[in-house]
């Protein structure tokens, strides 16, 4: 058996939810330290692993030489990679592969990648045998700062994103952030948009930050965890007070319900868009939106525009390839939104850098004329 020596650059983050409190381990060599981090915390002794097949190649092995090495054993299923596996046809398999591996109640099920297959393995782990046990191995920027913490699960829908899933709250998370090293420069900007977000919501100094530091965050090292534990930080704040979002955690959708429209208007086509660069596009869009309404000043919006811009990301529908359905098919999306309450539109906007809010009933003659505006049609 392997020993363990805790890196000083490891980092922990608690997300305090009573009886169902549990760790956010940030730092580098996690991945292979994940076994005896389990079976410290877990005394099930059974585990399904779930990956695709880019993390596969890299990381499944390292992952289940740990659990056996702590006497976990573990079996494994691969899937397509993609935000189209956030589908009902490959909910079944997983669902089918957890109790084929006769997982019980503390037993648990790891899902082992990006945002996709976190949301997919949770909303699995949340409906098999009415709850599993459940841990985040998140080895993306953007799943190890966001989905993988506050129990998010679920899958998309031809109606929307997101639109079919449970809260389910996971058991530990470990985000490796030697991982990270191996992403795409695209993947790893797309998650930086989830990073600067947190400073856009209610931080301003760590926006601040950001700009004078982004580099050395994309670099590596102390910058990088150090801008991953705010994020995680903060994340695991809102989450506590607000698990359900039922108020407060509705801030952490800022940029969402035009990034998600954009990502529907594409038909969830990672070559044209991911996540991260709709929220880009989404968070430019919600500071000129509040802008237009006299909320905020336009310089707020440039400000946010171009940092944004400097680090790689897409800020304006125009930059998206390919053509987009019209302004008011991207309507349609968001009055599906999950923020929608009462058929009245839900929008995050902001007074200013940090100082987002939640509006409610905003005019939706307001938001189209808006996006007709916004819209190379």
């Amino acid at each position: 058996m392997t020993s363990h020596v805790i890196p000083a650059a490891e980092r922990k983050v608690r997300v305090d939810l009573g009886d169902r409190s549990y760790d956010i381990l940030i730092g580098p060599g996690l991945i292979a330290a994940a076994g005896k981090e389990i079976a410290s915390r877990l005394k099930g002794r059974k585990m399904a692993v779930i990956t695709d097949e880019n993390v596969a190649p890299r990381y499944l092995q390292p992952l289940m030489a740990s659990l056996g090495e702590n006497g976990i054993e573990a079996v494994s299923l691969v899937l397509p990679a993609g935000e189209k596996t956030k589908s009902f046809d490959h909910l079944i398999p997983v669902c089918e592969t957890v109790l084929g591996a006769r997982i019980e109640r503390n037993d648990a099920v790891i899902a082992l990648g990006g945002g996709v297959i976190g949301d997919l393995t949770g909303f699995a782990a949340g409906i098999v045998r009415r709850g599993s046990r459940f841990i985040q191995v998140p080895t993306s920027l953007l799943a190890q700062v966001d989905s993988s913490v506050g129990g998010k699960t679920g899958i998309n829908s031809p109606h929307g994103k997101n639109l079919i899933g449970v809260f389910h709250q996971p058991d530990l998370v470990l985000a490796d952030t030697d991982v990270l090293d191996t992403l795409s420069p695209r993947e790893f900007r797309a998650g930086y948009a989830e990073v600067a977000k947190y400073g856009l919501i209610d931080k301003p100094e760590f926006f601040d930050w950001l700009e004078r530091n982004w580099q050395a965050v994309f670099a590596g090292g102390a910058a990088r965890i150090e801008a991953i534990a705010v994020s995680c930080q903060a994340k695991a704040d809102v989450v506590a007070a607000d698990e359900r979002e039922n108020g407060l955690r509705a801030l952490l959708n800022l940029g969402h319900t035009f990034g998600h429209a954009l990502e529907a208007a594409t038909e969830y086509d990672s070559a044209r868009l991911v996540h991260g660069e709709g929220v880009a596009i989404g968070m430019v869009l919600a500071h000129e939106f509040s802008s237009r309404m006299n909320l905020a000043s336009p310089d707020d919006a440039r400000r946010v525009e171009a940092h944004l811009k400097a680090v790689g990301l897409p800020t304006r529908i125009a930059d998206i390839p390919g053509k987009l359905p019209p302004a008011e098919r991207l309507m349609d999306a968001i009055a599906q939104d999950k923020k929608v309450k009462g058929g009245k539109l839900t929008f995050i906007l902001t007074r200013g850098i940090g100082q987002s809010f939640v509006a409610d009933d905003v005019p939706s003659s307001e938001v189209l004329g808006f996006l007709k505006e916004k819209h190379p049609q």
